[in-house]
């Protein structure tokens, strides 16, 4: 496991197992077989095999998963029997919506701080929290260990944002912003553009007639 690398789309799966291995907990389901899981899940029980061995032989044959001992593997896999200090830069409305989402916390994931330049927002409350002057970011880093920090800012500040959080030993950044990150390579950064996710659905509503389209200009 040392030295293997995991593909981007295995990983990205992974916190689906878990939701749904969360919801068999709760039906109270003891065991799943992967055709079982499957059916569910719409993944093909292949390709489940496949996802979990990367990570080791959760499964024994006629048995299928143990679903709780499944779901603790995966959930330490992601990372999630621990707990993570989150900072929030940015505190728009979609800011807002971030530090209020409440499963955040339930996942392990604690907001410690929020920032913001607006000065009719600093001082304020936003989930408990003191809204603190982006100013004051740099000093706060020195003083305290970040896990993450959540990028909720214009496309024009998130850059150097980026970089004096990097500079600052944060270990990850949450980029809400437009704008790709351009950082060291060291730097972990989880892109999260809604435009991207919406012009996807976009294509896929239309992507009978793009197809069609395009076998009619080819021919």
């Amino acid at each position: 496991m040392k030295n293997k690398k995991i593909s981007t789309a295995v990983i990205r799966r992974l916190p689906r197992y878990y939701r749904y291995l969360g919801d068999l907990l709760d039906a109270g389901i003891v065991r799943i077989s992967s055709q079982d899981l499957s059916a569910r899940m719409g993944i093909t029980a292949s390709q489940i095999r496949q996802d979990l061995n990367n990570f080791g032989c959760f499964g024994q044959q006629g048995y299928g998963y143990n679903v709780e001992i499944l779901y603790d593997e995966v959930k330490h896999i992601l990372g999630l029997d621990k707990e993570y200090k989150i900072i929030l830069i940015g505190c728009g409305n979609f800011g807002q919506a971030i530090a209020n989402y409440p499963n955040f916390s339930k996942r392990g994931f604690v907001f410690s701080a929020i920032f913001d330049n607006n000065s009719e927002m600093i001082g304020q409350s936003l989930a408990g929290l003191e809204i603190m002057d982006v100013e004051d970011l740099e000093d706060y880093l020195a003083e305290n260990s970040v896990d993450i920090a959540a990028l909720a800012v214009p496309d024009h500040a998130a850059a150097n944002l980026g970089k004096i959080l990097v500079n600052a030993g944060v270990k990850g950044i949450w980029n809400f912003s437009n704008s790709d990150l351009r950082l060291p390579e060291n730097a972990i950064v989880e892109n999260v553009c809604l435009s991207d996710s919406l012009m996807t659905l976009s294509y896929k509503i239309n992507e009978d007639d793009i197809l069609k389209r395009v076998v009619r200009d080819v021919w």
